[in-house]
């Protein structure tokens, strides 16, 4: 998963409508399912409650004309989640934008990354 343990940097939050909005939490959600197959496994390795990860993804689910991640449940081989098509593509948009945003202010932040004082 990438972008959540950032430090120092850009964090991108893009409004795609009133109420619909996708930053690195998402983002590394989706990347922690595409890694496991699983949306407790990304959750967890996220500390987050499988609760709080389903209902991200029912919640982005719900955003799309078709859904984002689909899951199966249970059963001999253990169910497991998976990027759709349209995922992998929001994923891979959305990881875009944030390297085009981190470049673009590379050089501001840097500037007032220097003028900061000792840390308190």
């Amino acid at each position: 998963m990438k972008a959540g343990n950032k430090t120092t940097g850009v964090r991108l939050r893009v409004v795609l409508a009133p109420g619909v909005a996708l930053g690195p939490g998402k983002a590394d959600l989706l990347d922690g399912i595409r890694e496991t197959g699983s949306i407790s496994a990304a959750g967890r390795a996220m500390q987050m409650s499988y609760k709080r990860a389903w209902s991200l993804v029912d919640e982005m689910n719900r955003w799309f004309a078709d859904p984002l991640v689909t899951a199966e449940t249970g059963g001999r081989k253990g169910g497991g989640a998976h990027l759709t098509a349209l995922g992998e593509t929001v994923l891979e948009a959305y990881r875009r934008m944030e390297d085009s945003a981190g470049t673009a202010v590379a050089e501001d932040l840097d500037a007032l990354s220097n003028k900061l004082g000792p840390p308190a």
